[in-house]
């Protein structure tokens, strides 16, 4: 597996180093793989030291999170590995004064054991320390005891809470209280689509099937309590949440804040479709949202998958969890939007058919006739989406299949009431196009519908020369647009000479119908031609070489739709 290593057995103290080299207010401690606050105010002048850790691997967590305000120090073993006793008495001594340190423990034998002995240490030296266990996943709750379970990402908020109230000055037995209180009003679930990779080893340590998800699964690879099919995003919500809610015993008009965290290779994308269902179903549930926060706060490595925790709060919970701190990870804010929606200025007209004939203009035979065009090319696109997909993937970013796809949905829905000429039929299928597709095709299909929808405009019933004109009129206004011309390996190598040929067979006085298989069969040429082109022009151009031998997708789907056209053309003057 590739990593961005140098020696497996210097990555955790090297990641350190290098957190530290853009944090000014953090120092690593001596030879240990401690992170500390700089500078501390003289050791009779601390408030009570904040402290937590564990094995690394689940960053940003931990050191993410040292700063005034939050932790005063992360003590950070090796990864998936709880730091040894010594490490963590270091930390103690570094940053703890006459006001003692408090000790967030995330529920691990290993991290109980070392933290523990520390603190047993640090008292026989006369400093005071008092422990916080943070068990907060909930998934075990059927075969376990909460204080059994393990802790993961809800941790970090217990961080926030305990260092926003010894900022306050409080003494450390509030603090510790304070931190226990969150960790027993504290629930967190969370699920992997797949495993993850530690640093040195050449694959993951578990591996789920295509056809499987890990409901529960700990922080470090632990095994979660079910393996089940995959799920959408609001059913991974709602099976979460239902198990955190239950476990909190939490009513109807309860306060909550909510955690939406990545295991570290969920995208922001599915992260925020996770919390837009959370949001949802806790609202269904009678619960008020007073807090949220969504993104990678306590990672897995690079597992792929997510985490929901909720906290109920007060006023005061609230207060501490709005504190100012300097941890770099922090995320801040937490506010919540009442208000997603608003409604689009409907004061503006929508005009999809510029210079079209008015309404007295409609002809129900022309929507007899294009409705069925329409939907025979739609039909070519969604069965070559794969294709349109593999090519663009090879070329481009691989949108180019979801793109038709959606083209071909938005040519579906166009009324039946908007084909009653051609000009309007074209124009309303560019409007149609324009707001279905983003990226690069929907503004060149919605420009070259448009430029053939003007050239139309005049003619209730078009002839095929007329035809023809607009086809030539499209490819004209695609190249304008976008810069490209013929043999720049794009989308016009197909539909400049399909215009071409079905204008020249014309005035060789072949039938309308003939004329365009020779255009289906000029578009299909180009396109097999742009295989061996430079491209000069789109994404593409940014490979140079790399993209000759493949051919160009956007010139593939003009050759697809074409040739979708051929029974519906019929031979006119």
């Amino acid at each position: 597996m590739k990593k961005l290593v140098n020696a497996t057995s210097q990555v955790v103290r090297e990641m350190l180093e290098g957190i530290a080299c853009t944090a000014p207010h953090v120092a690593v401690l001596g030879d240990e793989n401690v992170l500390v606050r700089q500078p501390l105010p003289a050791r009779e002048a601390r408030a009570v030291a904040v402290i937590s850790g564990g094995g690394s691997g689940h960053e940003p967590a931990h050191g993410g999170y040292v700063g005034e305000g939050m932790l005063s120090a992360a003590v950070c073993g090796e990864v998936f590995t709880s730091p040894s006793t010594d490490a963590v008495l270091a930390a103690i001594r570094a940053s703890a004064g006459p006001n003692g340190a408090l000790l967030i423990v995330k529920n691990y034998t290993g991290d109980r054991l070392n933290f523990g002995l520390a603190a047993e240490l640090a008292r026989a030296e006369g400093i005071p320390v008092e422990i916080a266990t943070v068990a907060d996943d909930v998934s075990l709750r059927a075969t376990t005891s909460r204080a059994q379970r393990r802790g993961i990402a809800g941790t970090v908020l217990v961080h926030k809470i305990a260092g926003a109230a010894a900022a306050r000055g409080l003494p450390l037995n509030e603090v510790a209280a304070l931190a226990r209180a969150a960790a027993g009003n504290l629930g967190t679930m969370g699920v992997a689509l797949d495993g993850c990779t530690l640093p040195g080893a050449d694959h993951a340590g578990f591996q789920l099937a295509a056809d499987e998800i890990e409901l529960g699964m700990g922080i470090h690879g632990e095994k979660g309590v079910e393996r089940v099919a995959p799920m959408s995003a609001d059913a991974i919500a709602q099976t979460l949440l239902a198990n955190i809610v239950d476990e909190l015993g939490l009513q109807r008009g309860e306060r909550v804040a909510l955690l939406v965290n990545g295991l570290g290779a969920t995208p922001e994308m599915e992260l925020a479709i996770v919390t837009r269902a959370a949001f949802e179903q806790l609202g269904a549930r009678g619960l008020t949202v007073e807090r949220a926060w969504t993104g990678t706060l306590l990672s897995a490595l690079n597992m792929p998958g997510c985490s929901i925790s909720l906290l109920r709060v007060s006023d005061d919970t609230l207060a501490l969890l709005d504190a100012a701190t300097q941890a770099r990870a922090w995320p801040g804010g937490g506010a919540v939007n009442p208000r997603i929606r608003i409604e689009a200025d409907t004061a503006i007209a929508r005009d999809d058919a510029p210079a079209a004939p008015d309404a007295r203009a409609h002809d129900p035979a022309w929507s007899a006739r294009l409705q069925p065009a329409f939907a025979a090319v739609a039909q070519a696109l969604l069965e070559h989406e794969a294709v349109f997909t593999e090519l663009d993937e090879k070329a481009g970013d691989g949108d180019l299949g979801a793109s038709m796809r959606r083209a071909a949905e938005a040519m579906r829905a166009v009324p039946a009431s908007a084909l009653g000429s051609p000009a309007g039929a074209l124009a309303a299928l560019g409007g149609a196009l324009r707001r279905a597709i983003a990226g690069s095709s929907g503004p060149f299909y919605a420009t070259a519908l448009l430029r053939a929808s003007r050239v139309l405009a005049d003619l209730p019933q078009p002839g095929a020369r007329d035809w023809a004109h607009a086809l030539r009129a499209s490819g004209q206004a695609i190249g304008e647009l976008g810069g490209a011309k013929p043999g720049d390996r794009t989308m016009l190598d197909a539909l400049v000479p399909a215009a071409e040929a079905f204008e020249k067979a014309l005035d060789a006085s072949k039938p309308a119908a003939q004329a365009w298989q020779d255009a289906v069969h000029a578009a299909q040429t180009g396109a097999q031609d742009t295989a061996q082109m430079m491209p000069r022009a789109g994404r593409a151009s940014y490979l140079g070489e790399r993209a000759v031998g493949t051919r160009d997708g956007g010139a593939v789907v003009v050759a697809c739709w074409l040739e979708a056209l051929t029974p519906f053309i019929v031979d006119t003057k």
